[in-house]
């Protein structure tokens, strides 16, 4: 298995993964409907919000945990 220390970052390997999924394949739908070619346009969007999505992931999350705990008083 993978070395507990790396957990943010697989964390944010995942997170980065699903989240721009579900994201672009709606964005798409919702900007050019379901048109016969929608899987390939979702899929080179979703690439692309990838490579946006896990550098961002792996730069904000630190700050987001750190609001969150602000929330829960830890």
């Amino acid at each position: 298995m993978i070395d507990r220390k790396y957990y943010r970052l697989v964390f944010s390997l995942f997170m980065s993964l699903f989240m721009p999924c579900i994201m672009s394949f709606f964005i798409s739908i919702f900007n050019i409907g379901l048109v016969s070619a929608i899987a390939g346009i979702w899929l080179s969007t979703w690439l692309f919000s990838f490579m946006i999505a896990f550098p961002a992931v792996v730069i904000v999350s630190p700050l987001a945990h750190k609001f969150v705990n602000l929330v829960f008083n830890e």
